[in-house]
């Protein structure tokens, strides 16, 4: 499906098309780059190295400690981008519930939460048009990792089980790798959103922490909706050229 020079083969089988998640979004808006810097500095001027080619950002927990998160968000907005809150809220229901209230009017369209039925409750009842989205299992995380924390299953039950409760409860959509968004898929359905993060190149030389890792076809093929990039961006000897491919990429994808 991919060439070894990490582009996308020139033809897509309709099987395959058929599997992709076909919702009302841009193709442009699909690549969320992960800005996981340690100051608002670097990820101002890492976003006006990618100038128009991304459009939507992740901000996560690294700027949140560097201070000026909201700061951040705002300058965003005033850039005519779309912001993805990562924080993964997770406290009791009530801290929650109150966290996402004061959020829902800052102009993100997406934060994460990662808890208990009483924890997503709280998220969903005060959402407002913020869409939220439960954490499943972590992409840092293998079989091994999850025996560690008492988890005696693999990681795709783990997911599929959680995705199935996050929906129930109201959820918008969850965060889930790209290898098991198939199952999801094809277990839930169409009508939620899957962000998939640990997305790697084809020949992929990145030495880091993400385990369960997929290229940017094969998570929309697996019925990713969007993918959440970071490193392979930020490290590239180019980051705009980088992100302007994996546009190119996408736009093969899901053509106008």
């Amino acid at each position: 499906m991919v060439s070894h020079n990490n582009q996308p083969s020139a033809t897509i089988s309709g099987a395959h098309r058929q599997a992709l998640a076909l919702k009302d979004i841009k193709p442009q808006d699909r690549l969320i780059v992960a800005l996981d810097l340690d100051s608002n500095a670097a990820a101002k001027a890492l976003v006006e190295t990618l100038g128009d080619t991304v459009v939507f950002y992740k901000l996560g927990l690294e700027l949140f400690i560097a201070g000026e998160y909201y700061e951040m968000l705002t300058w965003l907005l005033a850039q005519g981008k779309q912001v993805f809150v990562d924080l993964k809220f997770f406290d009791v229901p009530q801290t929650v519930g109150s966290a996402v209230r004061q959020l829902r009017d800052k102009g993100a369209t997406f934060a994460t939460v990662h808890g208990n039925n009483a924890i997503l409750e709280a998220a969903v009842a005060q959402k407002g048009d913020l869409k939220i989205l439960a954490v499943t299992v972590l992409t840092s995380l293998d079989r091994h990792d999850l025996e560690d924390l008492g988890f005696q299953c693999d990681p795709e039950a783990l997911v599929l089980s959680r995705a199935k409760r996050a929906m129930e409860l109201g959820c918008d959509g969850v965060i889930s790798s790209g290898l098991e968004a198939k199952a999801l898929r094809q277990d839930l359905g169409n009508n939620f959103l899957i962000v998939t993060p640990g997305i790697r190149p084809v020949d992929n030389d990145i030495v880091d922490d993400q385990k369960r890792t997929v290229d940017v076809e094969q998570a929309f093929m697996n019925g990713a909706d969007y993918i959440v990039v970071g490193r392979p961006i930020r490290d590239a000897q180019d980051p705009h050229q980088m992100a302007h491919d994996m546009q190119e990429r996408i736009t093969r994808l899901f053509p106008a």
